[in-house]
């Protein structure tokens, strides 16, 4: 009875066991026919048969291509970036080089955070080119190899007198990189490239290029480049705003005439910061429809310093207002900190601050003078334009021929002039200068300490009537 038993409980297992397997292979070969029928079918070309091969059993039948990771930068690198090189250019500083960056510009252009490379190590020469805008957002020209403007005169076209890299409507736009831009502009320099202007294109001969122009831009950053040798100006901004310059150098000999280093005009929210500026010129130059101006941390030398003006040549209006420049070293300089307008000019100056200025043997280190003149004479004229709010707050260092000069206007003063901590001495070696200040029809209010002792009696002292003739002569053009 009990050999009985056990047989049962053996048939039982028996049994048990057989059924799972069998429903595991079952599920098995379900499993392997719902995959062959979602696996992409094979067409192999007929190679002459009557009918269609069949696949080879052992050949891999591709599956469909993996969908690319999602990218989380701005756009992928290998699609943003357009090197000239890629675009024609040689890079040897001989060959023409300017059909490809205006091409490499046009492509860039078109993509949101695009960058125009000008790689190292190469030379590119660039005849005068504009590009133009608007582009997408956040555009960029990364130079890092060397830009060249042509070298001769007479290879510049007439067209291109004016500037040689024109930037025209470019907005959420940056320059910046390691290289340089070399306007080469030593053969404008010379009275014979005067007398070749005049005699080839018959216009005046105080035109010349400017290095890199820009126009009607906005939201754009200059940073870290070098700018030399420019035929004339060499960063200038027109009609634009919001712009930021910062760490950049500029160069060119100190007898290289009207070589200014950055130039405003109808601009507007300004910083030029951490810069160092050595030219023929004014090392920051600002002119009429200026407004909101910081200039700061800006070493100036050789140069005529930093300027507001000339205002109102040819009795034209200039309005400038709101402008601060501090922090600001000076050394072997025409002029420290100056304005300087022309006689029969209308207008404006307006909230101007100039601190923290280390001058080291400037000429001048403080000057207004309302008689500005380019030329041996020029007319006099009752319009002036009207200076007024106007601060120097520690000027210190050493001059070598006027410690402050400021010649203002026979019919109209200049007001609300102060003076407070300046400290200037005359260069130890072969002084031949005035250590006396001259303060001719200005008014305000000076505060110690003040060296020469000459500056605390050199303002003299408002009243309400010099005010108002001030405030009312052009109460309504700016």
């Amino acid at each position: 009875m009990k050999s009985i038993r056990n047989s049962s409980v053996q048939l039982f297992l028996f049994v048990g066991v057989a059924i799972f397997i069998t429903f595991a292979m079952i599920s098995v070969e379900a499993r392997k026919h719902h995959n062959n029928r979602n696996k992409p079918h094979k067409h192999l070309k007929d190679n002459g048969s009557k009918g269609h091969n069949a696949p080879d059993p052992a050949t891999k039948i591709p599956g469909p291509a993996p969908a690319p990771l999602p990218h989380y930068g701005s756009y992928p690198t290998h699609s943003t970036i357009f090197d000239v090189l890629s675009f024609g250019a040689k890079g040897d500083g001989v060959s023409d080089d300017s059909k490809a960056l205006l091409a490499a510009w046009k492509a860039a252009c078109k993509v949101s955070g695009a960058i125009v490379e000008i790689p190292a190590e190469f030379k590119f020469l660039i005849k005068p080119i504009t590009l133009q805008g608007p582009c997408m957002p956040h555009l960029v020209l990364e130079i890092d190899g060397i830009l060249l403007a042509p070298q001769q005169v007479g290879a510049w076209p007439k067209t291109g007198l004016f500037q040689w890299i024109n930037f025209k409507w470019v907005h959420d736009f940056t320059i910046q990189g390691t290289g340089k831009v070399d306007g080469q502009g030593s053969d404008w320099w010379s009275p014979s490239a005067v007398y070749y202007i005049q005699k080839k294109f018959k216009h005046n001969p105080d035109m010349k290029p400017t290095a890199l122009r820009f126009y009607d831009s906005h939201n754009v950053t200059v940073r870290d480049i070098e700018i030399r040798n420019s035929p004339q100006c060499h960063l200038k901004f027109d009609s634009s705003s919001g712009i930021r310059v910062n760490n950049i150098t500029i160069n060119s000999p100190e007898d290289s005439p009207n070589t200014d280093g950055i130039h405003l005009q109808n601009a507007k929210d300004v910083e030029i910061q951490h810069s160092n500026i050595g030219c023929g010129d004014d090392c920051v130059s600002i002119q009429t429809g200026c407004s909101n101006i910081h200039v700061h941390h800006i070493h100036c030398g050789p140069g005529h310093g930093i300027s507001l003006g000339g205002l109102g040549k040819d009795k034209s209006v200039a309005c400038v207002s709101d402008i601060v420049v501090e922090k600001i070293s000076l050394q072997n300089t025409l002029s420290g900190v100056r304005i300087k307008t022309w006689q029969g000019g209308i207008g404006s100056v307006k909230n101007v601050t100039f601190s923290n200025i280390e001058v080291s043997d400037v000429k001048y280190p403080v000057i207004i003078d309302q008689f500005y003149c380019d030329k041996k004479t020029c007319k006099n004229h009752t319009d002036a334009v009207a200076i007024s709010g106007v601060k120097y707050d520690g000027i210190i260092g050493s001059y070598s021929v006027q410690p402050i000069h400021l010649a203002c206007s026979n019919h109209l003063p200049c007001t609300d002039v102060d003076l407070i901590n300046i400290q200037l001495k005359p260069i130890s070696n072969g002084y031949r200068g005035f250590r006396q200040a001259l303060c001719w029809n200005s008014y305000g209010k000076s505060q110690a300490p003040l060296l020469p002792s000459s500056i605390d009696y050199c303002l003299r002292t408002e009243s309400g009537s010099v005010k108002g003739t001030a405030r009312s002569h052009h109460e309504h053009i700016c």
